[in-house]
């Protein structure tokens, strides 16, 4: 069989990660990487911070509006635009683990390939 078939075939077995969790964070050897069982984990801590963040700039755009005079605009500006520099943030955040995936992932398919 060619060597292009997809993992699990009886060529090729599946890939098994040699030790997850804080087994890997601690591999001073780098021979298992971590950011594939991290990367989900911190997904959410970025989703969280996010959402907190759109959250403390909706909230200073309603304080800002109600001091009066010009700064209504300004805190009226905050407020709508406070979503929409969540979602960027956000996809800025999801693009780069996205990133470093892909990276671990061609390594890892590279590393395999060398023990064919």
């Amino acid at each position: 069989m060619t060597s292009q078939q997809p993992h699990g075939t009886p060529d090729q077995p599946e890939r098994t990660t040699p030790g997850g969790g804080l087994k890997a964070l601690f591999d001073f050897n780098f021979d298992t990487f971590v950011t594939p069982s991290i990367v989900k984990i911190v997904y959410v801590i970025a989703t969280v911070l996010v959402a907190i963040m759109t959250l403390g700039i909706a909230v200073t755009g309603l304080t800002t509006m109600f001091q009066g005079g010009a700064p209504v605009f300004l805190g009226l500006l905050l407020l709508v635009a406070s979503p929409i520099i969540g979602l960027v943030y956000l996809a800025f955040v999801r693009m780069s683990l996205e990133l470093y995936y892909a990276v671990i992932r061609l390594s890892e398919d590279v590393h395999h390939r060398g023990r064919l």
